[in-house]
């Protein structure tokens, strides 16, 4: 294990970390105000990626694509809202389950209908291509670097929306308790309207972020929203602070572990076994931690109504 390799994966850790902070902001929120349990979530990463791909084929430049890709993943958020989350607000959360999960089957085979089966690209901003020199040894994308900066704007602009604005007022006082927000005269349904849209639209940017060094493809925010899920239980469902500190903790364990794990259990065991049980480890390390912090704080790492 040498620095420079070390020095590498916590980037790749941090890397990971903002786009799950990305895709679990819209979801801890949703989930905190509405009490709603939106599995398609996920989709709406990918769609974000797929309407990035389609308007980078018209305009032809990256940041074209990054506006319209964007102003598309609200739209598509603020109409499934519309035409079906807001009939589910009022139902248990087995329904919930059932009808989103129908929503991603959906929406997974509409995108091969579109756009086909086979994966796609989008092309990285001349901008932002090569690398740049950290330390002695260790080159790093330019792009990555800036994934990570974006990544930290957001999560620094949704802190004073949430913290510091009258908006965000309401959205912390509708997570404690939006049948009183209503009876105070707030259009509870309209701000659930556009936290859910907000959502949508953060989630779309994780995916245009991520299509450039990631294959756009049916079904690649599936595996990405469990992770999310583990991030706002181990944040605090409904913090916006817990998700960003949980989301970089998982992303650093996930891709750490999965770098290491076999090399520190060869200190232990034969190599043989070392390599049978390091990535076995590995994969379960972040559902340890998530049960290591719910066993000593039920609620989260910072829960909504502590912060």
């Amino acid at each position: 294990m040498s620095v420079t390799l070390f020095a590498v994966q916590t980037l790749n850790g941090l890397q990971l970390g903002i786009l799950l902070f990305l895709i679990a902001a819209g979801l801890t929120l949703v989930f905190g105000v509405m009490d709603f349990i939106n599995l398609a979530h996920g989709v709406q990463y990918m769609l974000g990626a797929y309407l990035a791909v389609a308007a980078y084929a018209v305009t032809g430049t990256f940041w074209g694509a990054l506006v319209i890709a964007l102003v598309g993943a609200l739209l598509v958020g603020l109409a499934l809202e519309m035409l079906i989350f807001r009939h589910l607000y009022d139902r248990d959360h087995l329904d919930q389950v059932l009808a989103t999960f129908g929503i991603i089957l959906f929406l997974n085979e509409a995108v091969k209908v579109i756009w086909g089966a086979a994966p796609l690209t989008l092309p990285m901003p001349e901008l932002l291509s090569g690398s740049i020199v950290l330390m002695d040894g260790l080159l790093y994308p330019v792009y990555r670097i800036a994934l990570i900066v974006a990544g930290l704007a957001v999560a620094g602009l949704l802190y004073i929306l949430v913290a510091k604005t009258r908006a965000g007022m309401l959205v912390r006082a509708g997570a404690t308790n939006a049948p009183m927000v209503a009876a105070l005269g707030v259009n509870i349904r309209r701000l659930f309207m556009l936290v859910f849209g907000f959502g949508a639209m953060l989630a779309g940017f994780a995916g245009i972020l991520a299509a450039p060094i990631l294959v756009v493809e049916p079904g690649m925010g599936d595996n990405l929203l469990i992770l999310a899920f583990v991030v706002i239980v181990i944040g605090g469902i409904g913090s916006i602070r817990g998700a960003f500190l949980a989301a970089l903790i998982v992303g650093l364990v996930d891709t750490l572990g999965r770098g290491f794990a076999t090399d520190i259990a060869k200190l232990a065991l034969s190599p043989s076994a070392a390599n049978d049980v390091g990535p076995a480890i590995a994969s379960m390390l972040i559902y340890v931690l998530m049960a290591a912090v719910l066993f000593f704080r039920p609620t989260g790492l910072f829960p909504a109504r502590g912060g």
